[in-house]
């Protein structure tokens, strides 16, 4: 487990420092295109230069969301409530067969409703909608049960 988070962090690092470059030199681009002076080429300019303060907001949020989840990940590992998908049918792909993953996610969401405030319900049920295949779903919950752990977090 240790030697693939390594190899998640530097892949993540590369990325990160690739990225970095590419704004970088995009940034030149556009300062070079504004300081032409003429209209055209200076609305291109100002138009390039957004584009890496978006990409570097992009990154800071998506890399600050995965440490998130990777923390509650850690917590709920630490307290035995992973879900166990160990015994699951599979397909080839290694995906949970359908039928299972909706099996699971009926009992996690089950849980739920019992205590939809609890952050460990929360992200029990993002990871049971992750592999019954709603990703869109599994996102908000799991921004729920982040937000949530936040709050238990500090009081």
């Amino acid at each position: 487990m240790k030697g693939t988070s390594t190899k998640v962090v530097v892949t993540i690092a590369a990325i990160v420092v690739a990225l970095s470059f590419y704004f970088v030199l995009l940034g030149q681009r556009g300062l070079a295109l504004v300081q032409d002076g003429r209209a055209v080429p200076v609305v291109l300019g100002i138009a390039v230069l957004i584009l890496p303060v978006l990409g570097v907001w992009m990154v800071f949020a998506t890399v600050r969301s995965g440490l998130q989840h990777q923390h509650l990940a850690t917590r709920i590992r630490e307290e035995g409530l992973e879900l166990d998908i160990s015994e699951l049918p599979k397909r080839p792909s290694g995906r949970v067969d359908r039928d299972a993953a909706d099996a699971l996610f009926a009992q996690v969401k089950t849980e739920w409703e019992a205590d939809p405030d609890n952050w460990r319900n929360s992200y029990r049920l993002a990871r049971a909608y992750d592999y019954a295949g709603d990703r869109g779903r599994a996102r908000d919950t799991m921004k729920r049960a982040v937000a949530l752990e936040a709050l238990e977090r500090d009081s």
